[in-house]
């Protein structure tokens, strides 16, 4: 069995290096240095935890100057552990598409488990020997000791689901996931019942694993809507080259109206492509 609280703080902003140059080049100072890669690390983690994000809401975030944070975006970015998303603008006249920033894949994996390698052939073999069930079963149990843990405290959150949705995203940011739960209210002329939350998990301890294997994806969404009480639907996967991944809650029912499990699926159906995912 594999832990989901492996995941730790963001360790890798500064490479081990007992210097760094500075602005113009020049080999700065140790404390110099480790000042940089500790401001660094938060960067990264702030970057993990809100992306995408621009430059100037890291700024707000942390206090720095648009030039000093902009410094550490780029140092990151040739590191390779954060990346560029071009968001499109929305509203009348919106110009060129917005510059936000996310972890990178290289970012994902060095906040991996050094151990996915040796599970996923473990796996592997599993299949050929048992079948892709054997899999499937391996996934349930994996993911069956977080709904034992997690539904007490959804059901104390009480038969909103809204407030469900929310309960899921603090258990899982306790166990490392970066969730968030951002509640999507429709407007007229669309209806009510149109109006949603958007729950998404910024860091998954199992990408690489999830990769080979998307059974994992889908044994967890099932236990989501277990967990919330209604059918949900994943838009997107780290897994599968979205920036987070992204969980469709429909709050159209007033309440939670029992266990619900989401009905068989092509994965293809269940997830949309990446740049409609980064749509606010």
């Amino acid at each position: 069995m594999y832990s989901m609280t492996n995941a730790t703080a963001v360790p890798f902003a500064g490479h081990g290096a007992s210097q760094a140059p500075d602005d113009r080049g020049r080999p700065a100072a140790g404390p110099v240095a480790d000042a940089d890669e500790r401001t660094r690390d938060r960067v990264l983690s702030a970057v993990l935890e809100h992306g995408p994000v621009s430059a100037a809401e890291l700024g707000d975030l942390l206090g720095f100057t648009p030039a000093a944070v902009r410094r550490h975006l780029d140092h990151l970015s040739r590191a390779g552990v954060i990346e560029v998303k071009r968001v499109a603008k929305s509203g009348a006249g919106a110009g060129r598409p917005a510059r936000r920033y996310v972890l990178s894949s290289q970012g994902q994996s060095s906040l991996g488990n050094d151990y996915l390698g040796i599970a996923a052939l473990a796996l592997q073999e599993l299949q050929k020997v048992a079948g892709p069930d054997a899999v499937r079963a391996f996934a349930v149990e994996r993911f069956s000791e977080m709904e034992r843990r997690y539904a007490p405290e959804i059901e104390k959150a009480g038969p909103d689901i809204t407030d469900r949705a929310k309960a899921l995203a603090d258990a899982l940011s306790r166990d490392n996931f970066v969730a968030s739960a951002a509640s999507i209210e429709a407007r007229p002329p669309l209806p009510a019942a149109l109006s949603s939350v958007q729950l998404c998990q910024g860091h998954c301890p199992i990408q690489q694993l999830a990769a080979r294997f998307p059974v994992f994806c889908d044994v967890e969404t099932e236990v989501f809507s277990r967990l919330v009480g209604v059918d949900v639907r994943r838009l997107s996967t780290l897994a599968r080259g979205g920036h987070v991944c992204t969980t469709h809650i429909p709050t159209g029912r007033l309440s939670a109206q029992g266990p619900a499990r989401p009905p068989a699926a092509p994965a293809g159906l269940n997830e949309v492509t990446n740049h409609q995912q980064e749509r606010p």
